[in-house]
């Protein structure tokens, strides 16, 4: 039979075993939060009418427009790397951006230099080699990055212009410029830059809807 003795005894040693588990079990870190390695970006040029039939149909703009040319990127930061030939690789295609490849949506006919593209949807990736740059137009869309790329769905490829920026771009930027409108008039041309900048390169070609 246990006396009182040997009972305090007893509960004084599970209560130092209990005292051990709890020392030696690790008191999880403190989580912090942070900003993402990477941002989303979207740019957009918008036309207030659908092109039916090689003609302009205003109708209820409510209802059926604005026609609408996007570009969705994942923007990454270069934070002091260096951009072309280690962020974006050497002659291999890149995802022109992070996460993702670039989608490209459009409502419209467009041409990119002088690549004619149906409307549809697509996604955009780059190579950069010794001969140049060049913005690549792929049929496939919800691509991870350049690993699923098939050629094989390739609509084609446009030379970019390269110019050296004075100052470095810290994150990945692309622009649909459209045209300015002319003097005294309300109507913009239907066709621009398409201009994307990062590190210390600012590439171009144009673009305009093709009807």
């Amino acid at each position: 039979m246990m006396t009182t003795r040997s009972m305090f005894i007893g509960a004084l040693g599970v209560g130092c075993l209990l005292a051990m588990d709890s020392a030696g079990a690790q008191t999880p870190a403190p989580r912090t939060p942070r900003v993402a390695a990477s941002s989303f970006a979207t740019v957009e040029v918008h036309v207030n009418a659908w092109l039916i039939e090689n003609k302009w149909d205003f109708g209820d703009a409510a209802l059926t427009g604005p026609s609408r040319i996007a570009i969705t990127y994942g923007q990454p930061h270069a934070r002091g790397r260096q951009v072309a030939g280690l962020l974006v690789p050497f002659d291999s295609v890149w995802r022109l951006g992070s996460n993702f490849a670039t989608t490209l949506h459009t409502d419209l006919p467009i041409a990119f230099g002088d690549l004619r593209i149906p409307r549809g949807d697509y996604s955009l990736f780059a190579r950069y080699t010794h001969s140049g740059w060049e913005l690549i137009v792929n049929r496939e869309t919800g691509v991870w990055g350049h690993y699923e790329y098939d050629k094989t769905r390739d609509v084609g490829r446009v030379p970019l212009s390269r110019r050296a920026l004075a100052e470095p771009e810290e994150s990945l930027s692309i622009y649909l410029v459209p045209e300015s409108m002319k003097p005294g008039s309300d109507n913009a041309e239907l066709r621009g830059t398409l201009r994307i900048k990062w590190g210390r390169d600012e590439l171009t070609t144009a673009w305009r809807v093709d009807h």
